[in-house]
């Protein structure tokens, strides 16, 4: 990996591994108070209710804080999010933070990322809502002054509450923690600048998105962003030359992935397929999905591999999309033919006892985990985790912009950290059968079925 990425090396002590939708929020909360010089915050979105409110409160108390025990106030907060998301509705995540934007103009920034895939024709026609599915800002980075979250969970309500996501705290870790303030900026530099009368424009000598040149914006897109990765990579080569021999207690490797393939980048992808090929005979990769899509190549590698998958995907009624209005009611029932036919294959290639599929079940609460950790033969504990955005799915792969780390540690703690937390997911689980697809719940739709193969690249 550190052929391709920048790797940082750091003490498993200060990774914690966050259990539960609730200690995220206090966690976020508790961070935004006490922030001191940076707040950087990347999401899809930013929802509107009484929690997410709160939540701006607390960056406000901050702001105010800063402006009141200096003269020249040194709090700065960056908001990165979608475009299409962060305006849906008349109060959206926008209006959420213009308040903010308009008393603290100096010292705040709202990005708001524009896929260059939506333009012309398809930009006039296609509604709100169903224009997410061309592409998204999809990456979640938390970030307050050295220390950050990692996670797939959004700014919204149900992320503070009943929907199940992994979430991942970097304690002090200021290398790090530049890295992804960088990259978020980098990301910011590139999209549309939220003004305080809610105009959005680029900023001057930035090629737009969808008025401009789509090859253009790209290129110069791509890069900004990757300046942000091959410096890093550089400075941490460097770095890591000069303290080969002083650090001993640093026992853990982070590595930032970038996928973000409308730009032409695609690390995490390389590096992912890269690891699904090599897991070896005997060692156990436990691979979890919200939204169970794998791309043709993710599968061809899972289906020839060596190594022991068991897959934990949501089931009908912890799907996101469950009980939705309309079209999107039925892409539950596309996630269920689409799981059906991977069962299929993994039966005719004789590979169930490899390969196992798995449904998490929980009353009241939705899925969204995703990720993946892997355990080497005889070992009880995992030394590899990802952690981040991507779905491993044509959407994280093709569309969206995704970030994710890989954690490589020898940390004993940390691991067992990390063992809990799979734990604690998959015991939600059942196993997938053949009798789970003839229950009468998980009947298909011949329609459903005939559209899945077509729809499948945009959820």
């Amino acid at each position: 990996m550190a052929e391709h990425v920048p790797a940082f090396r750091v003490n498993g002590a200060q990774i914690h591994v966050i259990a539960s939708p609730d200690q995220f929020y206090q966690t976020l909360k508790a961070r935004v108070r006490t922030a001191k010089r940076r707040v950087v915050l990347a999401s899809l979105y930013l929802g509107t209710g009484q929690l997410e409110q709160d939540l701006v409160d607390c960056l406000q108390e901050a702001l105010e804080s800063s402006e009141k025990n200096n003269h020249v106030a040194d709090l700065k907060v960056s908001v990165l999010l979608d475009y299409t998301r962060g305006s849906r509705g008349q109060v959206n995540s926008r209006t959420m933070l213009l308040p903010l934007l308009q008393r603290f103009t100096s010292q705040m920034r709202v990005s708001l990322y524009h896929t260059p895939d939506l333009r012309g024709l398809l930009r006039l026609l296609v509604p709100q809502r169903f224009n997410e599915t061309i592409g998204v800002q999809h990456i979640k980075v938390y970030l307050f002054d050295d220390s950050f979250i990692i996670s797939g969970a959004n700014l919204s309500d149900s992320y503070f509450t009943n929907r199940q996501d992994r979430y991942v705290l970097l304690e002090d870790c200021a290398e790090l923690a530049d890295f992804f303030s960088e990259l978020v900026e980098a990301v910011g530099d590139v999209s549309l600048q939220l003004g305080p009368d809610d105009s959005v424009a680029m900023r001057d000598g930035m090629v737009h998105p969808y008025k401009g040149d789509r090859q253009d914006f790209s290129t110069a897109a791509s890069k900004r962003i990757m300046e942000v990765v091959n410096m890093a990579r550089v400075r941490q080569q460097l770095l890591l030359s000069q303290r080969q021999h002083s650090e001993k207690e640093q026992d853990t490797w982070v590595f930032p992935l970038v996928q973000m393939k409308p730009l032409g980048i695609q690390v995490d992808e390389q590096v992912t397929q890269r690891l699904l090929h090599d897991a070896g005979p005997d060692s156990t990769v436990y691979l979890t999905s919200g939204y169970f899509n794998l791309t043709r190549a993710y599968m061809r590698l899972v289906l020839g591999a060596g190594a022991d998958y068991r897959i934990l995907t949501a089931s009908p009624e912890v799907n996101g999309f469950f009980g939705a209005k309309g079209v999107a009611g039925a892409i539950p029932d596309a996630y269920t033919h689409i799981a059906r036919q991977f069962y299929e294959r993994v039966r005719q290639l004789g590979q169930q006892g490899r390969i196992r599929l798995q449904e998490y079940h929980r009353p009241q609460w939705t899925f969204h985990a995703k990720g993946l950790w892997y355990y080497l033969y005889g070992h009880d504990r995992p030394c590899l985790t990802l952690i981040g955005s991507p779905n491993f799915g044509y959407r994280s792969v093709h569309r969206d912009l995704e970030a994710q780390i890989a954690i490589v540690t020898e940390n004993e703690q940390l691991q067992d950290q990390l063992r809990e937390e799979q734990e604690m997911l998959y015991q939600r689980s059942s196993e997938v059968s053949g009798s789970t697809f003839e229950q009468p719940d998980r009947y298909v739709k011949l329609w459903v079925k005939l559209v899945t193969p077509f729809i499948k690249n945009f959820f």
